[in-house]
């Protein structure tokens, strides 16, 4: 699944550019709101965001992982809560559907979703985050449909979501990831209610809450692929493709901060010279420089391995952890090379600082890439 590469270099100049005159510009308004503007969701709708990895045949963009990694990047270079009102169509709220869902799923869906549709992916609960297996929400059946009981949290575009992808244990026989499945529910469905908005440490303008399914009816063909107890498999599924776009855009905050660094620094003058001609502000300037080159290349590498069908889950894992960690390390000598204005909200560095610290949680945090990444190493040995 790709577009043409004429095609793909007139969509990236677009985004880039709309990036640039359109995101960059609104960034104090999303910090000061703590929302996106309509008429900036508007546009990003207009201009294809919300489909971009959804099929052609069902009125996507249908970019490959390659290509959908080169956006994620221009959209990585400013605020990442205007990334986030986009990221659950691009990736968990639509890629289960796309990947197990049966025909007619796709066929209602899809479009839906390539058109703007907010779909939000309810996974985590209050005692259930890393350990996914664990789900409590239930769906107990009854007749041709189920009833969804249970309470999700952190669910991001929540309160824009027009439609959730819902991890629920329908099996109630089957222990762990057996037992679980996976639901299309439409936001309007009776008994969903959302908690309060949460207040995060960054991110400003993305929306997360609770969800409350209280004995919420849906039919049994509401389940991805018609099939009881395989949600939890189809969410794996997603997972390489989740990592990967992360990584991306972990990559492409980096470049944000290294010119907004060397910017500064070449501009800021202390014992009569600029810091950018010190070589202890050169050392962080080229180290920053060198681990976005090192994860952007490792990115780009996994994604092409993932385009081919190739196994990718300790690539995506291994690209999940650096370049998030660099991205974080990055964000930190930047506010450094700003010295005192870096600690003020004045100068954007402390803001991103803040934002990017959650790409080291979600999609796994880096705990767990390590382990996926160790015991992918340990099959390896055993052939």
């Amino acid at each position: 699944m790709a577009v043409d590469q004429e095609t793909f270099v007139q969509l990236k100049d677009a985004i880039s550019r709309f990036v640039r005159e359109r995101l960059v510009p609104n960034e104090d308004r999303i910090e000061n709101e703590d929302d996106i503007p309509a008429e900036i969701l508007r546009e990003m709708r207009e201009i294809g965001l919300y489909g971009l990895s959804i099929p052609e045949e069902y009125g996507g963009i249908g970019l490959s992982m390659s290509q959908e990694a080169e956006i994620v990047f221009e959209l990585g270079q400013t605020s990442l809560a205007f990334r986030s009102a986009v990221g659950t169509n691009i990736g968990i709220g639509s890629q289960g559907i796309v990947i197990d869902g049966t025909e007619e799923q796709k066929k209602y869906w899809l479009p839906k979703l390539a058109e703007g549709m907010t779909a939000s992916f309810a996974l985590t609960e209050p005692e259930v985050g890393s350990d996914a297996a664990s789900v409590k929400t239930v769906a107990v059946r009854d007749g041709d449909d189920y009833l969804i009981t249970g309470t999700k949290r952190y669910i991001t575009n929540a309160v824009r979501a027009g439609v959730f992808t819902v991890m629920a244990r329908s099996e109630p026989d089957k222990k762990g990831a057996d037992g679980i499945s996976s639901f299309i529910v439409p936001a309007d469905t009776p008994g969903i209610t959302l908690g309060k908005i949460d207040k995060k440490m960054g991110q400003r303008g993305t929306k997360t809450c609770d969800v409350i399914f209280d004995k919420c009816r849906v039919p049994a063909s509401s389940i991805i692929g018609g099939k009881p107890g395989m949600g939890f498999r189809t969410a794996m599924k997603v997972l390489d493709r989740g990592r990967l776009h992360i990584s991306a855009l972990s990559c492409g905050m980096a470049e944000r901060l290294i010119r907004d660094a060397l910017a500064y620094a070449a501009d800021r003058k202390q014992f009569g010279a600029p810091i950018v001609s010190f070589q202890l502000v050169q050392a962080m300037l080229a180290d920053s420089r060198t681990e976005a080159m090192a994860a952007w290349a490792l990115v780009r590498d996994s994604a092409r391995k993932f385009d081919a069908r190739e196994p990718t889950s300790m690539e995506a894992a291994c690209c999940k952890l650096f370049a998030t960690e660099m991205v974080g390390r990055v964000a930190d000598r930047a506010v450094q090379i700003h010295g005192g204005a870096g600690y003020m909200a004045e100068y954007k560095v402390e803001r991103f600082y803040r934002d990017v610290r959650l790409l080291r949680i979600y999609e796994g945090t880096t705990q767990i890439q390590q382990i996926v990444i160790a015991r992918n190493m340990l099959k390896q040995l055993q052939g």
